[in-house]
């Protein structure tokens, strides 16, 4: 079980890698391929969407086929096929049909591990699994900072995609290996689904929050911190991977420290909602102040990576209202909304960006972060209705 934990989490761990890399591959994409930020949003932002509308399918097949065949075929089909395509892409337009598969690939990784800490501990250490489980994922998120920059320069960006290639292909084969699925739940009268669930009322300001949650956090991680840089503060490839390593690892810490504060504060939605509010906060310091110093940014992004991290906590505020044979479809159904809305931000931010004169150059970013720290407020307000559940 623990092995079958840590191969899935290593899974995760290139979910992680997979969603940020193109923001430090910006340069390089822009040389070879004549990428623009704009057809990198759109990549991005494909990732995110073909994850997001595999999210339905995967919920029903851990709860019909559990966990280790659900991630094995998805991350070998899809990640490995993906990670080839991208790495012999020669336009555009390849890069994004390589981001959609690896979405596709990624998308029951890290419910897998969701659906065993679920099904097989006790409800009250949900959350730190949960936050220990991305925590320790967030590594991934490290590794496309600064490492992929080295390896980049070192490599060249298609020997490094043909390694990740290979990489994944040997993790999914490891899921297969070592995961063990939980016992089956019996058929409950009345049955359920994706129905029975919605109709729960106690569920739906929870996926307000989850839906703004992560989405500025990650369009930042995993898009906007490298084109951000590159314009306002001339950074290059190697200043651009310090940067997103620095956000990386704040993500790391926030993950690590969020997962045990519903046990020390005996509150999951005060931790929430004061976490996001702080992040919003600042994204409106980076709204008031885009050109003030490239360190003053830093420290504004570092501290959105840290604050920003509420995901496990809001997946754990929303299983304590799920019953036990719907765990699959009602974790999926929350991720679907964390991911959908991350897609399409960046799918949108991208178009803002574009319409936006550069004069000064920060003008669309300030653009985009007054939009992000908007959002959050709104999610929060939503919030605001939601019943406190702890286990």
């Amino acid at each position: 079980m623990r092995f079958g934990i840590a191969c899935l989490i290593g899974s995760y761990l290139l979910s992680q890698f997979y969603r940020a890399f193109l923001a430090v591959l910006v340069p390089v994409l822009k040389a070879d391929l004549g990428a623009t930020p704009e057809d990198l949003a759109a990549a991005s932002g494909l990732w995110f969407l073909a994850f997001a509308a595999t999210q339905i399918p995967v919920g029903i097949a851990l709860d019909r086929i559990g966990p280790r065949w659900t991630a094995t075929v998805a991350l070998s089909v899809g990640g490995g096929l993906g990670a080839a395509i991208f790495a012999t892409a020669t336009t555009p337009l390849h890069i994004q049909i390589a981001m959609a598969l690896i979405g596709i690939g990624c998308a029951p990784v890290l419910m897998a591990s969701y659906y065993i800490f679920a099904r097989s501990f006790p409800p009250a250490v949900f959350g730190t699994l949960a936050g220990m489980s991305v925590g320790v994922g967030n590594i991934g998120n490290i590794g496309a900072s600064l490492p992929l920059a080295w390896a980049v320069e070192a490599f060249g960006w298609r020997n490094t995609l043909w390694a990740l290639t290979g990489l994944t292909l040997v993790v999914a084969g490891l899921i297969a290996v070592a995961v063990r699925d939980p016992a089956r739940v019996p058929p409950q009268p009345g049955g359920g689904s994706l129905r029975t669930i919605l109709t729960s009322r106690g569920v739906w300001p929870v996926y307000a929050m989850m839906t703004v949650a992560y989405m500025p956090a990650a369009a930042m991680r995993g898009l906007w911190i490298g084109p951000y840089y590159a314009d306002v503060f001339a950074a290059d490839t190697a200043r651009i991977g310090q940067v997103t390593l620095v956000m990386g690892l704040a993500m790391v810490a926030g993950n690590f420290a969020y997962g045990p504060l519903d046990r020390v504060f005996h509150s999951r939605k005060w931790v929430i909602l004061t976490g996001n509010l702080l992040c919003a906060l600042c994204f409106f310091g980076l709204w008031a102040m885009p050109a003030a110093s490239s360190r003053t940014s830093l420290a504004l992004i570092a501290l959105i990576g840290l604050f920003g991290c509420t995901y496990p906590m809001i997946m754990a505020h929303c299983r304590a209202f799920l019953p036990p044979h719907l765990i699959g479809r009602g974790v999926t159904l929350l991720n679907l909304a964390s991911i959908g809305s991350a897609g399409l931000a960046q799918v949108v931010t991208g178009r803002i960006h574009a319409a936006i004169p550069p004069d000064p150059p920060s003008a669309p970013y300030a653009a985009l972060f007054l939009g992000f720290g908007l959002a959050m407020l709104a999610g929060c307000a939503l919030y605001l209705l939601s019943e406190d559940r702890t286990d």
